[in-house]
């Protein structure tokens, strides 16, 4: 399908998790020589989308190796992105990253550009910055051919900015069955906001990081009595690439095996039957069964918590542990939302109860902050 003018099929070559070996001094690198054979077959089955970042270790060298120094150029597209609130004072802080993306990849230019994680604080940054016209001068020259966002934040925020920055050609959003109703991440409202405006979309977290590779038991039982032979993954990746709008799916391989399977369902891909939505309905019906706490991001107990305690992050994380029963990626999840927003942690609870005074969903907090400190410590 054409987009942007580009036809572009509906998988990504995500190259943030790629595959890792060890060095001679015992040293976890990037598998140059796997990333060769994955980047080959990928090309081969007719895939040209490669998105990296300026922010993710080695990814850029790893691509000038593997993908730039061994196809036409003209045979494949580049995405990569500047992230102007890490670390940045200055305009000219910022466009080093763009000059270090530009030198790093030996790309000469880049097909799609993206200001790298809005949201919040990290919005204005590009703003005060001036980067968004300096980004359109970089198109004039011929150095950036698509200008857009990543984005992970709430559909409100995305509305406005999309509304500021009608200069934003597509938008990078983090959607999957799992958070498609979820109040934190609300993949569908986000979704609808993009499509409200028009905007092409590609889809990062398509598989939540890993985990609905391997959702929860009923969950899959529901995959496996539709289609025994197909990967759960196969169906995270296939609802993404089957929603109208978007552009590309994103799938962060890490290995020939996962590029292999990726490839076997997605080669051929013209969308979803009926029948296979009503098992994402069914797969996300279970989900819904299984017993999380209900919060719903209000933050009304942060505004009343005299210790400021990241409450409604603390449950976020217990709940994508309660989910997929995978510890690391919960514990996280809450080192990004609790000790990177500056908040407490749960043990800091003091039990005061105020927070449960104004809870609108009459969670026991205090009792649900105990679970998350012995839980993920």
């Amino acid at each position: 399908m054409s987009y942007l003018g580009e036809d572009i099929k509906k998988l990504g070559f995500g190259l943030m998790r790629l595959p890792k070996t060890k060095d001679a001094e015992d040293k976890e690198i990037i598998d140059i020589e796997q990333t060769k054979v994955m980047v080959d077959k990928f090309l081969e089955a007719g895939f040209t989308y490669f998105d990296t970042a300026w922010i993710y270790d080695g990814s850029e060298l790893a691509m000038k190796e593997a993908l730039i120094d061994r196809h036409p150029r003209e045979s494949f597209t580049v995405a990569t992105k500047m992230a102007a609130w890490y670390e940045c004072k200055t305009k000219e802080d910022a466009i080093k990253q763009f000059e270090t993306s530009l030198n790093r990849s030996g790309a000469g230019y880049f097909d799609f550009y993206l200001l790298h994680n809005l949201g919040e604080h990290r919005t204005q940054v590009f703003d005060d910055l001036d980067i968004w016209n300096w980004a359109l001068e970089k198109k004039e020259e011929g150095l950036i051919k698509h200008l857009g966002f990543s984005f992970h934040a709430g559909p409100e925020e995305l509305d406005e900015i999309l509304t500021k920055h009608p200069e934003a050609e597509f938008v990078q959003l983090q959607i999957n069955y799992a958070d498609w109703e979820d109040s934190a991440i609300q993949s569908r409202a986000i979704y609808e906001v993009a499509r409200k405006h028009n905007k092409p979309i590609v889809v990062m977290e398509p598989v939540k990081g890993g985990n609905l590779a391997n959702p929860p038991e009923t969950v899959r039982q529901v995959f496996l009595d539709a289609e025994p032979d197909s990967s759960f993954a196969s169906w995270a990746i296939r609802f993404a690439a089957d929603l109208p709008g978007v552009l590309t799916v994103l799938s962060g391989m890490s290995s020939i095996e996962q590029m292999d399977d990726n490839l076997s369902f997605m080669k051929d891909f013209n969308g979803f039957t009926d029948e296979q939505r009503a098992v994402i309905e069914k797969a996300r019906e279970e989900m819904a069964k299984i017993p999380v706490i209900p919060c719903t991001q209000c933050d009304y107990c942060a505004k009343v918590c005299p210790m400021e305690i990241g409450i409604s992050g603390s449950f976020t994380a217990l709940n994508l542990y309660k989910m997929y029963n995978n510890i690391d990626t919960a514990r996280g999840r809450e080192k990004f939302l609790v000790e990177n927003k500056g908040r407490k942690k749960a043990a800091e609870c003091i039990e005061c109860g105020a927070c449960e005074e104004v809870c609108p969903q009459h969670i026991s907090i205090r009792e649900e902050l105990k679970n998350v400190t012995s839980i993920l410590g």
